[in-house]
């Protein structure tokens, strides 16, 4: 099955929840690892550059956890296009898990592939074209540009993060995807400059 391309960043609570999206959406998924959100002020800022560059698709849990962490994305994306995906509640629980959540419903990680593909393109989350860009940021950038590989590599990656305002504890794999969904490869040459004419 083809993934879905998605040009909003799209937000949901966990790993496994993430998991489950990655062999759907081709994309940025960004977890907020639950309630941990509220006090992560890099993971908000990183939220609310998304949002506004690209535009959001929240797609928690149809349980009460799922509804506060969706209105609390709401509230730190104002202003930001937002597309909502609300899963059905269905009782029922996960295979990982021993025994079902307090509401006893699925939550996104339960939901089955073909459902979720068809509630996305309802929410009209595939209406935007994807950014046009010269090419793709990709691992071997990093390296030439020393951010990875190299002695400074870190130091460089977290000044780039804090240019882009980003998470300064992301790591490479996430930086790459995360600025592949901000950033044209040009303003990353332009960021890469500066950073060298800092040292």
């Amino acid at each position: 099955m083809d993934k879905i391309k998605v040009s909003r960043a799209v937000i949901v609570e966990g790993r496994y929840d993430k998991a489950k999206l990655s062999s759907l959406i081709d994309g940025v998924i960004i977890q907020t690892d639950g309630f941990r959100i509220y006090k992560d002020r890099e993971k908000i800022a990183m939220i609310r550059a998304l949002a506004n560059q690209r535009g959001l698709l929240i797609l928690t849990d149809s349980d009460r956890a799922g509804f506060q962490l969706r209105n609390f994305i709401r509230s730190i994306a104002k202003g930001a296009d937002i597309r909502h995906v609300y899963i059905p509640q269905i009782k029922g629980k996960e295979k990982r898990k021993a025994v079902p959540g307090k509401e006893h419903l699925l939550g996104v990680e339960g939901i089955d592939a073909d459902c979720l593909r068809t509630l996305i393109e309802q929410a009209g989350a595939l209406d935007r074209e994807e950014p046009k860009r010269s090419r793709p940021i990709t691992k071997l950038d990093f390296f030439e540009d020393g951010l990875s590989g190299g002695a400074d590599a870190k130091k460089k990656r977290e000044s780039l993060l804090k240019k882009l305002g980003l998470p300064t504890y992301l790591s490479q794999n996430s930086l790459l995807d995360v600025i592949n969904g901000l950033i044209t490869y040009e303003e990353y040459r332009a960021f890469c400059k500066q950073i060298k004419e800092e040292q």
